[in-house]
């Protein structure tokens, strides 16, 4: 097997593992915590506040698998760098969906 295809599947079995993150998710009864070691804020409406950060995890998880496509190209591949930025910004806009949306409108004032 290509080294490049076993590289996408790890790529993938990574991917994998934000989509279980989103899946838990939406079946957990208490808040769910985004930052890590931050005690999470009080809540508004725990099945809603979970639902939300559940689909954004399975959305980064999607986006993630999509962004190590260019991976199969070959690690000396120009392409390779698409993956590498691109996952930097994705984590970006995932902090700032979740600081100026989620936590924004399920906060308990």
């Amino acid at each position: 097997m290509s080294e490049n295809i076993i590289a996408f599947i790890i790529w993938c079995v990574v991917g994998m593992l934000f989509i279980g993150i989103g899946i838990f998710a939406f079946t957990a009864q208490k808040p769910v915590g985004f930052w890590a070691n931050a005690k999470v804020f009080e809540v508004t409406d725990v099945r809603k506040y979970n639902k939300a950060c559940g689909i954004l995890w399975c959305i980064f998880g999607l986006v993630f698998i999509a962004l190590g496509i260019p991976m199969l190209a070959g690690q000396n591949s120009p392409m390779v760098l698409f993956s590498i930025i691109g996952v930097m910004a994705e984590v970006l806009v995932m902090m700032v969906v979740y600081t100026l949306v989620i936590e924004k409108k399920y906060r308990k004032d």
